[in-house]
């Protein structure tokens, strides 16, 4: 289990804020209703004995992700500052579910924070909570349907008596935009002299050890290919998702950045700069690229996907995709594709796994467990198959792109 380093106050409270930038309108940003639970018992994926009131004990999600983005191409959000991407309620061993309630999936976000009195927090949604390709809506309605169903202390039965309905969903924005507001992270590398550059290129062990200075824990930092542009911040969580308190963590496995020549760019098309309140203290990008419903994989180097999954210069297998572009199954004519002990395989008898694809300029990149980056022994060359794993590592990397059929 996890060694809490920081803890977080109550999440409702307006404490931690910086001495050198006021906190953003914390009066009427935080409109919220009251979980009514205690934060003084174990925090989530920390206790001893099973917990029954999961209004107040968050599980089984309790390992909680707090994500964000670093776009540069186009760029999103102030230029000084990286943007929300979410917050994922994994389970304590790392695996997850998603989609827990379609019943709840809301629409109209917006409209939704307005009508329940967050109109300040739909604000700062709007600049720092925003998609890459302008589809802010659908963005929101996608994180809460897919994450935020899944916590158990956001279930409606857990609110108080008379709450409207979607009043979990606006807890939860709520919720994000005040922990993400305690997660500066440009400030955090800014202070270790470390700001974007088209030049200048960093060592993992260098971004890490930043970050760990400024907040006590180590988050997973994820490239897409050299170019940093994603953070992940774990925590585990005592109380109720509402207004518990926050335990900060060490990331239980670090990202899909390379240990050395890791960019970070700076943000093109965009001067603007903003203030962030400054509090000491992931998975793949909801894509916006359509999933075809059939279609071949090619790897980034040469050459493509087989019908068993390997990797081969020969001709390419047809895939068939069921689901959308944030989760999806893939079969070929051996069987369903998936991925067990770091291996690709497809054929009679595998068990499916769950995939995603990412969009990367005008390419549609297959992930798995939020990492596009694939790896082999060797190249494949002539009648040579090559097996595919997850990772970087094994000697041959790559990325793989879905092409429609």
């Amino acid at each position: 289990m996890f060694a809490a380093l920081v803890i977080l106050g109550a999440i409702a409270g307006s404490a931690l804020a910086s001495p050198n930038v006021s906190p953003v309108g914390y009066n009427d940003l935080f409109k919220r209703i009251s979980s009514g639970c205690s934060t003084s018992g174990p925090a989530s994926c920390h206790n001893t004995t099973r917990e029954t009131d999961l209004c107040c004990f968050e599980a089984p999600g309790g390992l909680l992700l707090q994500t964000q983005f670093w776009d540069t191409d186009p760029s999103t959000g102030p230029s000084n500052s990286w943007t929300i991407h979410g917050l994922w309620p994994d389970n304590c061993d790392g695996t997850f579910s998603e989609n827990c309630d379609p019943s709840r999936d809301y629409t109209d976000i917006a409209g939704l924070l307005q009508a329940q009195g967050a109109s300040d927090t739909l604000s700062f949604m709007e600049e720092f909570w925003v998609d890459i390709n302008g589809q802010n809506e659908q963005f929101w309605e996608h994180e809460w349907s897919t994450h935020g169903t899944c916590y158990s202390t956001l279930k409606p039965s857990c609110l108080p008596s008379g709450s409207p309905k979607g009043a979990e969903a606006v807890a939860f924005f709520q919720t994000v935009v005040k922990l993400f507001q305690t997660l500066p992270t440009y400030e955090f590398l800014s202070q270790a002299g470390i700001t974007p550059s088209s030049s200048k290129t960093y060592t993992l062990t260098t971004l890490t050890n930043a970050l760990k200075d400024a907040t006590g824990v180590t988050p997973a930092l994820n490239c897409d290919g050299s170019n940093l542009n994603e953070i992940e911040w774990y925590f585990n969580v005592k109380g109720s998702l509402i207004d518990g308190e926050f335990v900060a963590i060490d990331a239980p496995s670090k990202g899909s950045c390379k240990s050395s020549g890791i960019k970070y760019p700076p943000k093109s098309g965009s001067s603007t700069t903003t203030s962030v309140s400054a509090a000491v203290l992931s998975r793949p990008r909801e894509p916006s690229g359509s999933l075809p419903s059939a279609g071949t994989i090619h790897a980034s180097t040469t050459g493509g996907l087989l019908t068993a999954g390997t990797w081969s210069t020969q001709t390419l297998a047809t895939y068939h995709f069921s689901g959308s572009a944030s989760s999806f199954t893939m079969t070929t004519s051996k069987g369903n594709c998936g991925v067990s002990s770091g291996k690709l395989t497809c054929g009679s008898g595998v068990s499916s796994s769950t995939f995603s694809a990412v969009t990367s300029g005008s390419n549609l990149l297959l992930a798995y467990q939020g990492s596009t980056d694939f790896s082999s022994d060797a190249t494949p060359s002539g009648t040579d198959q090559e097996t595919v794993y997850t990772g970087t590592s094994h000697s041959k990397t790559y990325t793989l792109n879905i092409i429609s059929s």
